[in-house]
């Protein structure tokens, strides 16, 4: 899609690989010239299902675990992309959060990024240069969404901590970027709109009925993903990019 201006040969991706986004950008990376994308899930079923293709190294971590994951940096030590996707998405207003699905939702969508940003940040600076793109969602500073009270703060953080990662290394040849998409086709939102109680049901309506028709596809994020880790992007950093077929209009 980028023709020779892509560059970049190692990437790191962390996120739950069956989910979509995560998948779909890997196989984009792949087409894009990536040399070689070292994939993350705490699903060891999931990454087997990547073992066989060429150029992908497979690892069974936890994001949540700050000494696997600094252990893993010392093993990859030449990563120029590093994809933050992991996520937990909690059902409920204030009220119905508990404090254990306030510190998890919390470790896992925004102390994961926390720990891998500390891990790899410094070869990116020891390098000249690298792409930290952050998956964050509509649900945060852009909109309230109903029953994502815990999601939509953490999502929310998940934009500050890109932006003040971007201003403290822009000099450094360092760009970190966020994603933030509306809800998007993939096995596990499919799954949640099934549940007549969970308010995915009432997005998927007002995008389909009302907006642009159709919940966007896995692999238009992904695209989004490759744009932002090619030399393409090379004047983005600390910018917000949503994806959401009009959703926030």
């Amino acid at each position: 899609m980028y023709g020779p201006s892509v560059h970049f040969t190692d990437c790191l991706s962390a996120s739950n690989l069956c989910l979509g986004i995560g998948r779909a950008t890997l196989e984009a990376f792949l087409r894009e010239g990536a040399s070689l994308v070292v994939a993350i899930d705490i699903n060891g079923e999931k990454l087997q299902e990547l073992s066989s293709k060429s150029g992908v190294e497979c690892r069974v971590l936890d994001v949540r675990d700050g000494d696997g994951i600094r252990a893993l940096a010392q093993s990859f030590t030449d990563i120029d992309v590093l994809f933050n996707c992991a996520g937990y998405v909690h059902q409920g207003n204030i009220l119905e959060t508990t404090e254990e699905r306030w510190d998890y939702s919390f470790d896992v969508n925004v102390k994961s990024m926390f720990h891998f940003i500390q891990a790899f940040l410094p070869q990116m600076i020891e390098k000249g240069g690298g792409s930290i793109i952050n998956m964050s969602s509509v649900a945060s500073t852009l909109r309230g969404i109903q029953s994502r009270c815990v999601y939509g703060a953490t999502k929310a953080a998940v934009i500050g901590l890109t932006k003040a990662v971007a201003r403290d290394h822009v000099r450094q040849g360092v760009r970190c970027n966020v994603i933030c998409p509306s809800p998007v086709a993939t096995p596990s939102f499919t799954e949640r709109s099934h549940d007549l109680n969970d308010s995915d049901k009432d997005h998927i309506d007002y995008i389909q009925d009302i907006m642009i028709g159709r919940l966007a596809y896995p692999e238009e994020v992904a695209n989004l993903c490759v744009y932002l880790a090619s030399d393409e992007s090379s004047y983005h950093t600390g910018n917000v990019f949503t994806i959401d077929g009009g959703f926030c209009l």
